[in-house]
This record gives C-alpha cells, sequence and structure tokens, in this order.
C-alpha cells in the first residue's frame, strides 16, 4: 500500500480534501461521537449514563465547503439533539438544536501567536502591530476560525462545538420542574415529603422560646 493511499485509509469522514472544492457534504455525528464529545459536562455527567449511551445525542449537517485562495468558507444547516440532565431534578432532558453555520478555515501560519499563546500585553500589542497586515482581517460573518494544515481540513471541531454549544446552561424537564427535595432526595414532581426546610440560623435560638402573655 502507497503512503497515500494509506493516509486515505485513515482520513477521517469529516475530513475535506482541498482538491475536492466546492463540494457540497451531508455529515452524520451518531450517538458514540456525542457521548464522546459531552462527557466531562456537568449536566451530562449528573445523568451517570454509560459511555455507550445510545441516548446521548446526535446530528446531521448540511454543508457547502468552498474555498477563496487559501481560505476555505464552510456554511449551511446543523440540527439534532443531545439529553442531559435537568438542573432540578436530575431527570434526563432531550435538548433539539437547530442552527445555520458559516464559519472560515485558514492555514494555522496566518492567526497570530498572540491569540494561540499567552504573554503579556506589552508583546501582545507589539505583535498585533508587527503582523498587523499579514493577520487575518474577519468581518462580522466570519467570526468563527477554525485554522487547518495540509491538503485538507476536517470539520469534526466543528460537530463537536455544535454539539457542547447546544446543552443549555440550566435544563429544564418541565418548566414548572420542582426538583428533589434537598433533605430525603424525593422527586417532588412524582411525590412529596414531610421534611421541613432548614431553620435559618438567625431564628435558632428563638425555637422552642416560650412567650409570656
Amino acid at each position: 500500500m502507497s503512503a497515500s493511499s494509506h493516509k486515505a485509509s485513515k482520513a477521517s469522514p469529516f475530513t475535506v480534501l482541498l482538491r475536492d472544492l466546492p463540494t457540497h457534504r451531508r455529515m452524520e455525528v451518531d450517538s458514540a461521537f456525542a457521548a464522546r464529545t459531552l462527557v466531562g459536562l456537568p449536566m451530562r455527567d449528573a445523568l451517570e449514563a454509560p459511555a455507550d449511551d445510545p441516548d446521548a445525542g446526535r446530528a446531521g449537517a448540511e454543508l457547502d465547503v468552498y474555498a477563496d485562495g487559501a481560505h476555505v468558507f464552510v456554511a449551511g444547516d446543523v440540527e439534532g439533539s443531545v439529553t442531559v440532565a435537568c438542573s432540578r431534578c436530575v431527570a434526563p432532558v432531550h435538548v433539539p438544536f437547530s442552527e445555520k453555520l458559516r464559519v472560515t478555515f485558514v492555514p494555522r501560519d496566518e492567526i497570530s501567536l498572540d491569540d494561540a499563546e499567552a504573554g503579556s500585553d506589552t508583546d501582545k500589542h507589539k505583535d498585533k502591530d508587527k503582523d498587523k497586515d499579514a493577520e487575518v482581517e474577519l468581518s462580522e460573518d466570519e467570526l468563527d476560525v477554525f485554522p487547518y494544515e495540509g491538503d485538507a481540513i476536517d470539520l469534526e471541531p466543528l460537530l463537536r462545538e455544535q454539539l457542547i454549544l447546544a446543552v443549555p446552561f440550566a435544563p429544564l424537564c418541565r418548566e414548572d420542574c420542582k426538583g428533589l427535595c434537598p433533605q430525603c432526595g424525593i422527586d417532588r414532581n412524582f411525590a412529596t415529603c414531610n421534611c421541613e426546610g432548614p431553620l435559618d440560623p438567625r431564628f435558632a435560638a428563638l425555637k422552642g422560646l416560650k412567650l409570656s402573655s
């Protein structure tokens, strides 16, 4: 097997070769991809779902990929869903999403080093002034920028980002979710308990105090 054919056999299904541009691609990500992507997020880990959870999520993207010189533009739509925990009762929440994408891939050496490495404010200003003419000028429609190297771009980071962004900050199974009892842990959406709320420490000294008439 030649080196080029071996490289092709190892290519990711999310890889687009520059020589194939312009092109239209339909890409799918399965539950295994979603589970790997979302691991470590609190609202996902709270489910304590198995690593191969078939309900972790999914996504499909219809993308047009084209180039203008060394810059590669990706535009299209992505939709799918992720499953995370309710922020009140920890029950599974199915969160659908649908987004329009417009991102730009640029050669890695065109992205200034001060954007990727920490440095002093003085150094950063000097670098910006020095490399001002060489840096990529971005319009408002091209704020999402990904680097690429070689003769291909990898759309996997873009799809991973969409799954992560789909997770709400405080997902709810329903707007009026009553959550869990903080003392006994019962789900208040389906049962009640006799637990009393914690006593305000400011009034603890008054508990049991008998007032004279």
